[in-house]
């Protein structure tokens, strides 16, 4: 339920604005139409605040009690039976209308969420979940480079499990005095080099390919862009096209 709870209000413009009645409606709707459990209680209501880390409207249930009942000529919100409250069916059309959600976030959220569960290795874990819990809150900058950290480290696994040879041979070639290594062994080895560089003997060696080699210089220069200060503004559109860019035609196609 967490993790359905989290894409649920990544989807919102800005969840944690509206107000906590308005936030009660919202749970109700996620646990009617996402959830899909016909019933709801005051506790299940909580539980979606504590859930969310937000701090829980007082009297749920007086909330509910109060809007079994509506002025002439409305709907009420909710029902109530032995089996608990749900939404009255007009109130629910409504939300539906209201509940503007921002799918192609929600999407991109989900799609690193689920990504987590493939990736075995600690230290993408952690520029996963640092990636994730940045782009949940709205701060790109900080996605993107999270991210790219990610994607980058997963090539070096990739290479040092399975193409540590071809890599090595063109290494060995190299005449860029920027690069004062001419063999790896171990990930530190990667950072004598240049990320620029790094691309190019990726794509020289063939273990990358053209295509790829092509998003990954594009990628870099976005992440160059908005790792330091500037006046440049990095709109959600615009990660979520870097992300899902570099998750699907990098990190997934490479995996060591």
């Amino acid at each position: 339920m967490k993790d359905k709870l989290t894409n649920y209000i990544s989807g919102f413009e800005d969840f944690y604005a509206l107000n906590k009645t308005s936030q009660i409606d919202a749970f109700a709707y996620f646990i009617e139409e996402v959830e899909k459990t016909e019933f709801f209680s005051p506790t299940l209501l909580k539980s979606c605040f504590e859930l969310s880390k937000i701090k829980p409207y007082t009297n749920i249930s007086g909330y509910l009690t109060s809007n079994l009942k509506a002025p002439r000529g409305k709907k009420p919100k909710f029902l109530k039976s032995k089996s608990g409250y749900s939404l009255n069916s007009a109130f629910k059309v409504e939300l539906a209308k209201t509940i503007t959600l921002n799918k192609p976030k929600a999407i991109t959220s989900k799609t690193l969420r689920d990504l987590l569960v493939t990736i075995s290795d600690s230290e993408e874990n952690v520029f996963l979940d640092e990636a994730i819990k940045c782009f949940e809150i709205g701060a790109f900058r900080a996605s993107i480079i999270m991210v790219w950290n990610l994607t980058v480290d997963s090539l070096f696994e990739y290479i040092l499990s399975n193409k540590l040879t071809e890599f090595n041979s063109v290494l060995s070639t190299n005449t860029d005095r920027r690069v004062r290594i001419s063999s790896m062994s171990v990930k530190d080895d990667f950072s004598e080099i240049p990320e620029g560089k790094f691309i190019e003997f990726c794509r020289q060696s063939r273990i990358i390919s053209n295509d790829v080699r092509k998003i990954l210089d594009e990628k870099l220069g976005i992440r160059n862009t908005y790792a330091h200060p500037s006046n440049m503004i990095l709109t959600e559109s615009k990660a979520i096209e870097f992300i899902e860019d570099l998750i699907n035609n990098v990190v997934l196609k490479y995996k060591k």
